[in-house]
């Protein structure tokens, strides 16, 4: 069964009054090893929506919350989780 582009009434509640900002970071090194059990962990911080890394390893793409989190505070966050980004 295919699924509309219209989101479920359970995904518009959680996405109403979120203010979405995208972050580009450069990396000072290609993630690796345990920087992918780290990249797990900042999803589990209130605000945080997605981080991707890209495809060469050396950059994130970052969706958050600018409601609940700042820019300061989302790097903040990358940091204490021992991800290598270049501020």
């Amino acid at each position: 069964m295919a699924r509309h582009a219209a989101a479920d009434p359970l995904e518009i509640d959680i996405l109403k009054g979120v203010t979405k900002v995208t972050l580009h970071y450069n990396l000072s090194r290609p993630l690796a090893g345990e920087d992918f059990d780290n990249l797990v962990g900042v999803h589990g911080t209130y605000g945080m929506v997605r981080v991707q890394p890209s495809a060469s390893l050396d950059k994130l793409t970052v969706d958050y919350d600018a409601s609940r989190l700042s820019k300061l505070d989302v790097l903040a966050v990358l940091h204490r989780h021992g991800l290598p980004v270049v501020s």
